[in-house]
């Protein structure tokens, strides 16, 4: 291998020419990947972890394929434990229902054609059900960046490995949301097909009417690499159709929510911070913008979780479920028993079939030459929080991605930035199913509009609370450190003010056991290499350290000293150090 330096994440691109180069073998890139998914064994990222010793064939089967003809020549990815790799265990995250598939699923089997390497499998949430990583007899998957966060899932295995460079692509499923909240929560693109244009053939059924394959990456040119190798029917799978995806192009018209989206957890600030950035971005483009009603997308999105198709996943699962008492990860129980309840009878079943089709014919009408924009999450959660409140917590991840298969839309999950240190934010793009290029066309542009934050310099987020705001003296300093205003926020309640005095008067922050308050303040982001000597620089009584916001985030910014409190005027009551100039 040389000199050769493996980036942090991996590309078909960057492959590809040291393969051409002959500077790089794939057992090396191999022997890489297997020496990661060692270092990150407590992140929980695989079930069946990559091994030389059952990936041996594969690198041997490479000898064989002439890597121009086979597109995807020594490219390694990883596979949803859901979906079949011939020889090694199936399991959807339920040891019990384990079974070893003798033949690979229908998309697994066009991928080692073309020439990829299948790692192993990923990590989920138990059968597919859930979207937030955390419900699975084999550990909760760590976000990619910040490990006490959710990965998302179901597929939050499948991402990760993506994120953490033990593979270029992955596949994963996507039923309500699976294939694209993940890619949000880890900074990759997420592609989701029309239904049925990759077979489910191998795939172990959530809602069979309703699974789709997906792919993550960190490109969309390298998830479309993907699709133009799977795409296409599949004649031993019922569901399998004839769905085309054409050249890349623009949409007429972009559609945006009329009202702001709401958001949740204990980021929400940030994510709706990080939206309305995103929207200005979309309303540059160069492309019309229209802002709609979308209330047909939640009575779609209803139908799934709070009406009678929850039983499909019963019909598939409930048999092993009461075949095999306490082998279900218990939320996951919950859920799946949530679907035979004596109300979901056939009539009901039929009712929400004939309202979906009304909801689709809208949706036809309004998506013709469009595509739909939405946040893909609304915010995310602790894994703690995630814990202790796990249907609450999975409901919101879901809330603008529900909608998605049950009106027939094709859908891809892109970056839009981070919405905070290491805290990635994403939108999605919908279009209808014989409309795939609208989305591309539409997130490529976007792509390229908006910077990438793993390639771009880190960055710290910044509480300010007195002489450092805009438009104070010493806002100068926070410029000259390139720094920049993001939003006015303001603390928990868990803080007072006092005056300092001085040749230029200044508040103390100070937080306190009890009698606290919210305090305005701005958020600034200032790259971490100036951080240091900034920090630096500030004077006694002052200081960095964590400031809890009002939407429970922790951030670093100013506060006191409490000795320099003792003699200082208590300011809490004005709400702000700006108030104060004003009153």
């Amino acid at each position: 291998m040389g000199t050769i330096t493996f980036p942090e994440t991996l590309s078909i691109s960057w492959l590809a020419e040291h393969y051409r180069s002959h500077g790089l073998t794939p057992r090396e890139v191999v022997e890489e990947i297997i020496r990661r998914a060692l270092s990150d064994l407590e992140m929980n990222i695989w079930i069946t972890a990559p091994s030389l010793e059952w990936l041996e064939p594969y690198l041997e089967g490479l000898q064989g394929l002439d890597p121009e003809k086979t597109p995807l020549w020594g490219i390694p990815f990883a596979i949803k434990d859901n979906i079949d790799l011939a020889g090694i265990p199936t399991t959807a995250a339920c040891p019990d229902f384990s079974f070893t598939p003798g033949e690979h699923a229908s998309v697994v089997g066009r991928l080692i054609a073309a020439g990829a390497i299948p790692m192993g499998k990923t990590n989920l949430d138990q059968f597919a059900t859930g979207v937030v990583g955390t419900r699975s007899p084999h550990g909760e998957t760590h976000n990619s960046l910040k490990p006490e966060l959710i990965s998302g899932g179901s597929s939050g295995g499948s991402a990760v490995a993506v994120a953490r460079g033990q593979a270029v692509f992955s596949l994963g499923t996507d039923t309500a949301g699976s294939g694209r909240v993940p890619a949000a929560l880890n900074r990759l693109v997420g592609y989701k097909p029309s239904l049925g244009a990759w077979p489910t053939r191998g795939v172990v059924p959530a809602c069979a009417s309703l699974d789709c394959v997906t792919v993550f990456a960190t490109e969309l040119e390298d998830a479309l690499a993907v699709d133009r190798v799977v795409r296409g029917v599949d004649s031993e799978d019922p569901w399998s159709r004839d769905v085309q995806r054409s050249d890349s192009k623009l949409p007429k018209t972009l559609l945006l929510p009329d009202q702001t989206p709401e958001f949740y957890g204990p980021y929400s600030e940030l994510y709706r911070q990080a939206w309305l950035k995103a929207v200005q971005t979309l309303e540059k483009l160069g492309i019309q913008v229209k802002y709609i009603e979308t209330t047909l997308f939640a009575e779609a999105a209803a139908v799934l979780y709070d009406g009678p198709m929850v039983a499909e996943r019963w019909a598939d699962l409930g048999g092993f479920v009461e075949s095999h008492p306490g082998q279900v990860f218990p939320v996951t129980e919950t859920i799946l028993r949530s679907g035979s309840q004596p109300k979901y009878t056939a009539g009901a079943v039929f009712q929400a079939m004939h309202k979906l089709q009304a909801l689709k014919l809208e949706a036809g009408k309004l998506l013709k030459d469009a595509v739909l924009v939405m946040p893909t999450c609304g915010g995310t959660w602790s894994r703690d929080q995630v814990r202790d409140n796990p249907i609450a917590t999975n409901s919101d991840m879901g809330r603008y991605t529900n909608h998605c298969n049950l009106l027939d839309l094709s859908a891809v999950a892109i970056p839009a930035g981070d919405a905070g240190v290491d805290l990635p934010f994403g939108i999605t793009l919908f279009g209808l199913a014989d409309s795939e290029e609208l989305i591309c066309g539409a997130a490529e542009l976007f792509h390229s509009k908006v910077p990438n934050p793993s390639k771009s310099e880190d960055q710290v987020l910044l509480a300010v609370c007195g002489l450092h705001m805009r438009g104070f003296p010493f806002e100068s300093q926070m410029l000259a450190c390139g720094a920049s205003f993001l939003y006015e926020s303001a603390t928990a309640a868990q803080y007072r003010m006092v005056r300092l005095e001085g040749a230029v008067p200044k508040p103390g922050l100070l937080k306190v056991l009890q009698g606290g308050a919210a305090l305005s303040l701005e958020v600034w982001t200032m790259p971490a290499a100036s951080f240091g000597e900034f920090v630096a620089s500030i004077p006694a009584p002052l200081g960095i350290g964590k400031i809890t916001l009002k939407d429970g985030s922790e951030i670093s910014g100013f506060l006191c000293e409490s000795y320099a409190a003792e003699k200082a005027e208590d300011i809490t009551a004005l709400g702000g150090w700006r108030q104060v100039v004003l009153d």
